[in-house]
């Protein structure tokens, strides 16, 4: 076997999301790009915000020496102190620069977080159902991911969150709003979880970690508010991304963000200088890191998913199709009319829609509906799903 038999196992199991990509590239070229609709992948659809542009051309045009040399490996001074500011308003917690490091997207960050936090055989707490490669970050870094599900609406169940911490465990990962479910965790709902973090880090005499990932942090809807966890818990971090929020997937830029009063922060801190470097990534991009040091505030049009949102849900509903409307992100996650959320998917996929298996999220019976597409897309593929559902209505 030319790859290692550890990838070749993992490849098996990888990502349903690029899979059922891969599997749509064959379809259109079958059918036709119009005739195919493709929910598998959420590459957002909104355009960057205007000022996001005016940044960049204004970055770009500057010609001064030495603008795309090696900085300091968490980022330029200047754009982390923006960050931290931004962080400081919006988690009403005040940081400095010192407490932000610049990544390459949110999954840089996260494996910037567990190479530095996890000894070989500590175990993180993914809650399900979770963005699938999340196991394989943990991993990377010598940990054990330990799987635990969410209540019957996604609410964290923090009974059965107990049940899985022990002595090994080294940190949770919550991802608020949800992919693939698009729940929001409510503030009484981290508050329990807090008030049992703080307890068992008592018990084991060491601290669990809280970390938050929160690339869609921004697009929520109905007025629902994403909760601060910085006032709620003090050894948390956050990492998080603008390939959502800015429409930016293919730029590769977020940032690490460390609470203040984080137990060991200045070696911490230290630790993820290290490991940004280690990992080959060495530092986020320059020209992006200049770019949003000067949009921190600035969003995508949210209105736009909101509208797709509001048709896939009326529209499957209409149809039989059982789900919780999602709070944030861009992603439905309806029941499976059977419980093998495969074949269901393989059912729509011959209706030339595709979507991706619950399974892939560690949630067997539910599929996920990335709905960051055209408007035209989801209309026309409601034949196809009406038909699939009334094999079983």
């Amino acid at each position: 076997m030319p790859i290692a038999r550890k990838i070749s196992d993992f490849m098996e199991r990888s990502s349903w999301i690029r899979r059922m990509f891969e599997e749509g590239r064959h379809l259109k070229a079958e059918y036709g790009d119009e005739n195919v609709f493709d929910f598998s992948l959420g590459n957002p659809s909104a355009e960057p915000p205007p000022e996001f542009t005016e940044a960049l051309i204004e970055v770009a045009h500057d010609t001064s020496p030495c603008r795309h040399v090696y900085m300091p490996n968490p980022g330029f001074p200047e754009t982390r102190h923006a960050i931290a500011d931004y962080v400081s308003r919006e988690q009403g917690v005040t940081l400095s620069g010192d407490n932000v490091m610049m990544t390459c997207g949110a999954a840089g960050a996260l494996n910037i977080i567990f190479k530095t936090l996890l000894n070989p055989g500590e175990e993180v707490i993914l809650l399900t159902p979770y963005f699938a490669e999340y196991y394989f970050y943990v991993d990377n870094s010598g940990g054990v991911p330990v799987l635990v599900p969410t209540a019957e609406d996604f609410s964290l169940d923090v009974a059965a969150i107990e049940e899985a911490l022990n002595q090994k465990t080294r940190a949770i990962l919550v991802n608020s709003p949800n992919n693939p479910s698009g729940r929001v965790y409510s503030e009484s709902n981290l508050k329990e979880l807090v008030m049992l973090l703080d307890r068992k880090s008592r018990e084991y005499g060491r601290p669990i970690y809280l970390i938050a990932d929160e690339p869609y942090r921004k697009i929520v809807y109905d007025d629902v508010s994403v909760p601060a966890i910085f006032p709620l818990y003090q050894n948390s971090l956050i990492a998080t991304s603008f390939s959502k929020s800015l429409s930016l997937a293919g730029e590769r830029i977020g940032y690490i963000a460390a609470h203040p009063g984080l137990e060991g922060m200045n070696c911490i801190m230290d630790g993820f200088i290290l490991c940004i470097r280690i990992l080959g990534f060495v530092n986020a991009p320059a020209i992006m890191q200049r770019v949003i040091a000067r949009v921190t505030d600035a969003v995508s049009n949210v209105e736009e998913y909101k509208r797709k949102r509001d048709l896939l849900c009326d529209g499957l509903g209409a149809r039989g199709y059982q789900f919780h409307k999602p709070e944030g992100a861009f992603y439905l996650f309806p029941r499976t009319f059977i419980d093998d959320d495969i074949a269901f998917v393989r059912e729509l996929q011959g209706q030339n829609i595709l979507t991706v298996p619950g399974s892939g999220f560690g949630t067997p019976g539910y599929f996920r509906i990335s709905y960051c597409v055209a408007d035209e897309t989801i209309t026309r593929a409601m034949e196809g799903f009406g038909r699939v559902a009334e094999k079983y209505l």
